[in-house]
């Protein structure tokens, strides 16, 4: 384990800058496509309980799980746009954990580190914030339970 602590010369330098603006960026792309699907997916379960919830298509045969499959889907797209973002210009981290991983390799310094990690919480709470406006104040569905689902359905699941 190589840890590079930097010097505060390369925390105001003009590539850093701009590595933490991708890192940002990413993390805004990333979040808010993904969260918006995900928020689009409780409400169709709220609302359209029957058998249209579950299709792929208007069309369609119903689909079980079929939400399911177009949140995963925007989040593959989404990540893959957020990564060829940001590749040659901070690394592709999208994720404070990896940005740490890539630190305690000895990649990045302490200085860069702390700067992606503040570009990229201030990304995803930018995009949250957007989402809350444009939905007109829905909850984000990241931390909550689904309807009907209560925290000891996994213990009984086991």
């Amino acid at each position: 384990m190589k840890i590079i602590i930097g010097n505060l010369k390369e925390a105001t330098h003009l590539d850093t800058l701009k590595a933490a603006l991708a890192e940002f960026v990413s993390m805004f792309i990333f979040v808010f496509p993904g969260e918006g699907c995900a928020i689009a997916l409780v409400i169709t379960d709220e609302i359209l309980v029957s058998s249209a919830a579950n299709m792929l298509t208007s069309d369609g045969a119903a689909t079980p799980g079929g939400g399911f499959i177009a949140a995963a889907i925007s989040h593959a797209f989404s990540f893959s746009v957020a990564v060829s973002e940001s590749t040659n210009i901070s690394g592709d981290h999208v994720n404070p954990a990896v940005t740490f991983g890539t630190f305690l390799g000895g990649h990045i310094s302490l200085f860069k580190t702390i700067l992606y990690w503040i570009a990229q919480l201030l990304g995803s709470v930018t995009a949250l914030f957007l989402l809350k406006i444009a939905t007109g104040g829905l909850d984000t569905s990241s931390y909550a339970l689904r309807c009907g689902e209560t925290p000891w359905n996994t213990v009984n699941e086991l």
